[in-house]
């Protein structure tokens, strides 16, 4: 189904923006929730002692009057080579709650237990801008799960890349969280659309958890058994009519995939042989935001117990 460009109310219908509908967004955005507070602060007071809390940068956007945004993540204190790694991302897309709660939560419950068996490298809140106004996009109207690649334009992806690159260059599990929100057919799709001068294309929103693979690693018993943990927590996405989710054929029940590195997405940084990208539906009347943050740490402590029984 497709949209009217006329449904977002800056720029002109089939012309991509200019800096001054850029600017006129950006000016549009408010300040409406504390990274500090709910992120920062929470890292500081449920530090493991088994994590090293690690700043690996900075995001700056001087020219735009924007504060600061110091980048954190967690990394096992004691980093043995000879283990497996596990890298778990969350708040590539700020907006996504769920995804930076659940790593915090992973940091606060499960972190000790995982650590004694493999290295770990948690980076809870990519886009910390995007948290606080709740935006899929950074202050450029760049979207950072779009620019995962060398000399990425995104400063959000080049501080998360860089951050790997330092802490864990080898990466064998991948677990990147997200939520698919009513807002993605409300704001987000059709802001898009306008920014790029092109009509929007509709996507019924799954009411419930389903995942993403990467086309080339699909590792489908993999992924099954993440849909199966998964189950326990929250209900499963159906497909459409057509069988698909956002408009990508199901693969399995649950699970559909993408081509991670081609598409720049954040899952494709890496060269994890087992890696995901979560998506978790928080306007679902079946569901509750604790629900949806367990959904996330169910994901990745399933996620562990496979690899390591892969590498056993």
């Amino acid at each position: 189904m497709m949209q009217s460009h006329t449904l977002y109310p800056i720029g002109t219908p089939a012309q991509p923006w200019s800096a001054a509908e850029r600017a006129q967004w950006l000016s549009r955005q408010q300040i409406r929730r504390s990274y500090a507070d709910e992120v920062v602060s929470r890292l500081q007071a449920s530090m493991p002692a088994a994590g090293v809390l690690v700043q690996y940068g900075e995001l700056d956007y001087p020219s735009l009057g924007l504060p600061r945004y110091p980048l954190f993540a967690v990394r096992s204190r004691v980093w043995q080579p000879q283990r497996p790694t596990a890298l778990i991302t969350g708040g590539v897309h700020g907006y996504e709650t769920s995804g930076v709660h659940g790593a915090l939560q992973f940091i606060a419950e499960a972190f000790e237990v995982c650590s004694e068996r493999l290295n770990l490298l948690v980076l809870p809140c990519i886009s910390p801008w995007a948290y606080e106004t709740i935006n899929r996009w950074n202050p450029l109207t760049l979207d950072p799960n779009r620019h995962f690649y060398s000399a990425s334009p995104a400063q959000e992806a080049a501080a998360a890349m860089a951050c790997v690159a330092e802490y864990a260059p080898h990466v064998d599990l991948h677990i990147d969280l997200h939520e698919t929100t009513n807002t993605d057919n409300s704001e987000f799709g059709p802001a898009k659309a306008a920014r790029d001068g092109v009509a929007f294309d509709w996507h019924e929103i799954p009411d419930g958890f389903y995942l993403v693979g990467d086309t080339e690693r699909a590792e489908p018993q993999f992924q099954h058994a993440l849909i199966q943990a998964v189950a326990q927590v929250t209900h499963i996405a159906q497909p459409d009519k057509h069988g698909c989710l956002i408009g990508e054929p199901l693969q399995q029940h649950g699970v559909i995939n993408n081509p991670k590195r081609q598409l720049g997405l954040c899952g494709g940084m890496s060269a994890a042989r087992y890696v995901t990208t979560t998506e978790v539906y928080p306007d679902s009347p079946q569901a509750t935001a604790e629900q949806c943050n367990r959904a996330q740490l169910a994901t990745i402590v399933a996620a562990i117990d496979y690899l390591l029984r892969e590498r056993a």
